[in-house]
């Protein structure tokens, strides 16, 4: 686990895709993080390699100007390239022990979770750095996936405990302004969102918002 992530997280996550159809993603990543979004995964299964490779060198740029955080999905060999600061997997991607062994103890290293065994997996894996609750309701991001409903959500609340230093984890899946405040109240502190933001007219002002019904990190 990489010390002060925590820290370091923040409370508001990001997933986008390239925006080809609108041929705005420096902009959109821009605005985004000017309105305190804290990380933002670039997810996009179409993307060949090497456009990938492009985008996420503009998604670098753009975060390091603002002091945040950029992530890699699922592609380990990119990671390493492109010397993310953070990756994700999910349950059937690369092992987190195999990542953490790739690309050493400074990447942050994250892991999405569907079932209360999953969660508890996860509260106590050495190798990880947060973990990601969820679907909580369904997204079209997310096809098939049934999803988990807030109980999931409450129990990773239940079994956080500040003394035994779980890691970080958010609440994912269909979140926006009009759910925001049901994920808050079973017990997340930290949110993924897609669409709440990638939809927005005026994605800094959506952020903003967000964040606004987020509670502050002790």
């Amino acid at each position: 686990m990489v010390e002060g992530v925590t820290k370091n997280l923040g409370r508001l996550y990001l997933c986008t895709d390239a925006r080809k159809n609108k041929g705005d993603f420096a902009e959109f990543i821009d605005a985004a993080f000017g309105g305190g979004v804290d990380i933002i995964q670039l997810r996009d299964k179409t993307l060949e390699a090497r456009h990938e490779l492009e985008l996420l060198e503009i998604l670098r740029d753009t975060a390091e100007r603002h002091g945040r955080l950029w992530a890699v999905n699922d592609r380990a060999d990119i990671a390493m390239l492109t010397h993310t600061p953070v990756f994700h997997v999910g349950q059937s991607d690369l092992p987190v022990d195999s990542a953490r062994r790739l690309l050493g103890d400074d990447t942050i290293i994250g892991l999405s979770s569907h079932t209360p065994g999953q969660v508890d997996a996860a509260m106590s894996a050495e190798a990880l750095d947060y973990f990601c609750v969820g679907p909580v309701w369904p997204t079209p991001t997310k096809p098939g996936r049934a999803p988990v409903g807030l109980d999931l959500v409450r129990h990773a609340a239940a079994r956080s405990d500040s003394k035994l230093g779980p890691p970080p984890w958010f609440a994912i899946g269909g979140i926006d302004l009009d759910h925001i405040d049901e994920v808050v109240d079973a017990g997340a502190s930290r949110v993924v969102v897609v669409r709440a933001i990638t939809e927005a007219d005026d994605p800094a002002d959506a952020a903003r918002r967000l964040l606004d019904r987020l509670p502050q990190l002790a």
